[in-house]
């Protein structure tokens, strides 16, 4: 079955989000970048947001800006202009299209295939539904900057003989081919897009490291276990100053031992002295592991809740008793299920959350897609899964397609390569065996202030 959708919306919007966002800043001075600074702490050290900081430097606003040691950027004085002009032109802009591209794509054509379970008979099947809608969307939005895109799609269900798909005409006119999902289909998918000359992107979780064998897949999946092993290596790098505090939860279930003995080995390596303890431990026992002259960056070897609740009521006798004391809290992609019930605690905490994606349902961006997508299927997302497989859709529709618009065949994927910025996943890839990996990692920061950062590597 073959389901079909065009197109062809040559008005280009940027004069017009332009003019709506223009503003007059007034510069008081520049700022040299220090090692390991990041937006928001510039900001508060000058006493303005991060909207006020990237308004006076536009180009922290284009995909893949990074802060670097040694850069000079313009530190805006207070704006003068009363509330009801900021709010104004707040509306304004949150009217017109997110993921502004860099440069104009007017003319470019762009062909795409979809290759998944599209049906209603399982949950495979919705949640790819799901996912296709959000690539429609960002159809839609690459539309509006002047790229025509033929996106085509077939039903490739679990068990399906693929090669029949691959058989039909407009499959070899692809630039991109999206999918398998299922683990068993990648190898004949893979060989019709070596042969053809095609980017074969695979969105989720699959078996046997493709990348290895194939010179033309993409895959953006990363698994909880891959992060770990990421935060590990930058744990040192960002909490060089820190005393480390691993903890043993006692969960016999857990799967981050791998995770905590890779960390440990490398504090070891560097002769960085840590402490270890137990939530069995007597409260008076498990305040001696902290150290009250410097920052503290807690460990649990665990990412279920049960025990980040009992860790979590153990620190706050810890903080009563002890009100100087700076702890922080290292943890885990998991984690971000949890948000709604233990965000206050994040904040308290000063956590910081590895992973490769975030969900932030407070982000301009994240409301723009899913009130669009309201309006166009007259749906909701799907809440109960994380990463939402809509936006997944929408971020891998609006990389890929306005990547290949802009840059043909040298587009690789790299960070002076994103076309579009994510609205919840970030994407950075490298070479990996034949074919291309997505490596993006972060550090999602919940800080005391009930700020959330996005720390990106």
């Amino acid at each position: 079955m073959i389901r079909y959708a065009r197109y062809i919306i040559a008005a280009c919007m940027l004069s017009l989000v332009t003019l709506l966002t223009a503003q007059t800043v007034k510069i008081q001075t520049q700022h040299k970048v220090k090692k390991s600074e990041t937006r928001y702490g510039i900001a508060k050290q000058y006493g303005i947001t991060i909207d006020q900081l990237e308004a006076a430097n536009p180009e922290m606003r284009m995909p893949g800006y990074e802060l670097k040691k040694g850069d000079y950027i313009n530190i805006p004085a207070a704006p003068n202009a009363p509330a009801e002009s900021n709010a104004a032109a707040t509306t304004a802009a949150q009217s017109q299209p997110v993921t502004t591209p860099i440069t104009t794509n007017q003319g470019k054509k762009v062909k795409g295939g979809v290759m998944l379970p599209l049906h209603d008979k399982d949950g495979d099947g919705r949640r790819m539904v799901e996912y296709y809608r959000g690539l429609l969307l960002a159809c839609d939005r690459v539309s509006k900057d002047g790229i025509t895109v033929d996106m085509h799609a077939w039903n490739v269900e679990k068990g399906a003989d693929v090669s029949k798909t691959l058989q039909e005409p407009e499959a070899a006119k692809c630039d991109i081919i999206i999918g398998p999902l299922y683990s068993d289909q990648v190898d004949a998918i893979a060989d019709f897009c070596h042969a053809h000359g095609i980017r074969q992107v695979i969105p989720f979780s699959i078996g046997g490291q493709p990348t290895q064998r194939h010179d033309c897949v993409w895959q953006v999946y990363q698994s909880n276990a891959e992060i770990d092993a990421v935060a590990a290596n930058r744990f040192l790098e960002r909490f060089a100053t820190y005393h480390p505090v691993i903890v043993d939860c006692g969960d016999p279930a857990s799967t981050k031992a791998p995770f905590t003995a890779a960390l440990r080995s490398e504090l070891n390596k560097k002769g960085v002295r840590y402490s270890l303890t137990s939530l069995n431990t007597s409260d008076n026992d498990f305040a001696k592991a902290f150290d009250l002259s410097r920052p503290n960056i807690v460990v649990l070897n665990t990412e279920h809740s049960p025990k980040l609740n009992d860790t979590f009521a153990k620190l706050n006798i810890l903080s009563a008793a002890n009100k100087n004391l700076n702890i922080s809290v290292l943890g885990y992609t998991e984690w971000l299920m949890y948000t709604k019930a233990y965000q206050d605690l994040f904040f308290r905490y000063d956590t910081y959350i590895p992973t490769y994606f975030f969900y932030n349902e407070t982000s301009r961006d994240t409301k723009w897609v899913e009130n669009n997508y309201r309006q166009k299927f007259n749906l909701e997302m799907d809440a109960n899964g994380l990463p939402r497989y809509a936006l997944s859709g929408f971020d891998h529709g609006c990389f890929f397609i306005g990547g290949v618009a802009q840059f043909g065949a040298r587009f690789t994927g790299g960070r002076g390569q994103m076309a579009y910025k994510s609205v919840q996943t970030p994407m950075h890839f490298n070479r990996q065996g034949k074919g291309m990996r997505n490596t993006n990692f972060m550090f999602i920061h919940y800080l005391p202030s009930r700020t959330i950062e996005s720390i990106s590597y």
